[in-house]
């Protein structure tokens, strides 16, 4: 019996062995104190990055308008603002190196965006994103961690251990991030389940990230505070009331959590098809889908009188007054801001730049809430399902939008969260089994690379 069970127990010893020198190597306590220095510079280049789209974008929806003489963007606003992005996006995506950054219907993942390749990802981003176009900034920012980081590592004369690039280039893409997850938590939870590790390898990864993420919330947040600048993180000041979810909110939320993860699948298919049509003539093809993005927005102020702001950008604004006052909206309202932001951001999947997930909160959140008015669902409920559903739906993450709808739900989303899980499940297998298998890869038409979704 002794004999058979020292090998069970030397497996453990060995792990564990191997975890505490790799923690303990000189190399890698050198990289730790870096990615904490990595944090700084990385949360001011986004800090910078995120205040200056938010004022294009401020400018451009209030400001403008204001002189114009009217007190809200007119219903025919998104035409011109988004022909103008299309035109100042096609040049980008067809003669700059890396092409603007890579397809958002691909996800967040693929290869870290190096130091060529991210001048073009940033002038996509901050030409584009404040006009309208209906992607979030969480893919260019995580574009700024990893290219800064690399860029780092070159001056530096580190560039020859792949492993210690890629951890740097990890590490930088989560500080980037963690600025407008609301810290380091959820972008950390984001890579142990996005990155499929585990083990010691997971433990080597995650404490540079961890230690990236967390320097790089801390100084965003701080020096937000000290110049006064909007830094448009992803966040809902007020909430509706909260309650303990019952039995009619877990009827209603099952189907509804079901019907999210349907329609943010077929919107990404939408986007796959998008992608093949672009491939060829892709400047022309560009603008045309910038511009079928803006007649999307246009037919939803038309169609509900509201303006078409409230479809157009990444729809963080919108979320957060969908929370705070859920029954501004009638329910054709969010209907048709469903309809007409989902094909909207179908389309921009497969051809414009920016990050995916957003948008797709906003859409999965005004489906639960435009479903909230059936008998024994309630709001809150239905608000914290919504967030989970479509960020489950989009990043195939079951456990990372789950404690992303926590997060931003805030101190109501703990009586939720059975709830929270639960619809974080359903919507993940329901996508599952709704996507078509050549739908898993896509080919960014201007460099000729494929990147994989969750």
């Amino acid at each position: 019996m002794t004999a058979q069970a020292a090998p069970a127990n030397a497996e453990p010893a060995r792990a564990e062995q191997s975890l505490r020198d790799a923690l303990l190597s000189p190399g890698y306590l050198r990289l730790l104190p870096l990615c904490v220095l990595l944090g700084v510079p990385i949360a001011l280049a986004c800090f910078f990055f995120v205040g200056l789209q938010h004022e294009f974008q401020h400018w451009v929806w209030t400001s403008l308008p204001e002189a114009a003489g009217y007190d809200a963007p007119p219903w025919w606003w998104p035409l011109p603002a988004l022909l103008l992005a299309g035109l100042l996006l096609a040049p980008i995506v067809t003669r700059m190196p890396g092409g603007g950054g890579h397809l958002p219907v691909n996800g967040l993942g693929g290869a870290p965006v190096g130091p060529r390749a991210l001048p073009g990802t940033v002038l996509a981003a901050l030409a584009t994103l404040p006009l309208g176009v209906v992607l979030g900034p969480e893919a260019p920012l995580m574009a700024v961690g990893s290219g800064l980081a690399l860029l780092a590592v070159r001056r530096a004369g580190a560039a020859g251990d792949p492993r210690a690039s890629a951890i740097l280039a990890t590490a930088g893409s989560t500080a980037a991030i963690s600025t407008i997850l609301g810290g380091p938590v959820a972008a950390a939870v984001l890579l142990i389940e996005g990155a499929g590790l585990g083990g010691a390898q997971l433990v080597v990864l995650l404490l540079p990230c961890l230690l990236a993420g967390a320097t790089g919330a801390l100084v965003f947040t701080g020096f937000g505070e000290w110049t006064g600048l909007k830094i448009g993180a992803l966040a809902l000041p007020d909430v509706p009331p909260g309650a303990n979810p019952d039995v009619g909110d877990f009827l209603w939320g099952i189907p509804t959590a079901a019907l999210v993860a349907v329609l943010i699948t077929l919107a990404r298919g939408l986007g796959h098809r998008t992608v093949s049509w672009t491939r060829h003539r892709t400047a022309l093809r560009t603008v045309a889908c910038a511009t079928a993005v803006g007649a999307c927005l246009t037919a939803y102020a038309v169609i509900t009188g509201r303006s078409p702001a409230e479809a157009a950008l990444s729809g963080q604004a919108t979320l957060a007054l969908l929370a705070a006052h859920p029954h501004a909206w009638s329910v054709g309202a969010l209907v048709a801001l469903v309809a007409c932001k989902g094909v909207a951001w179908g389309i921009a999947l497969g051809s414009l730049r920016g990050g995916p997930i957003f948008p797709a909160v906003l859409l999965g959140t005004a489906t639960s809430m435009a479903c909230s008015g059936l008998p024994g669902f309630g709001a809150t409920p239905a608000l914290a399902l919504g967030i989970s559903a479509a960020s489950a739906a989009v990043t195939g993450l079951p456990l990372a939008s789950a404690v992303l709808a926590v997060l931003l739900v805030g101190e109501d989303a703990y009586d939720q969260t059975p709830l929270i899980v639960t619809a974080s499940v359903v919507s993940f297998v329901v996508t599952q089994l709704v996507r078509r298998p050549e739908t898993e890869t896509g080919k960014d038409p201007t460099t000729g690379t494929t990147g994989t979704t969750q």
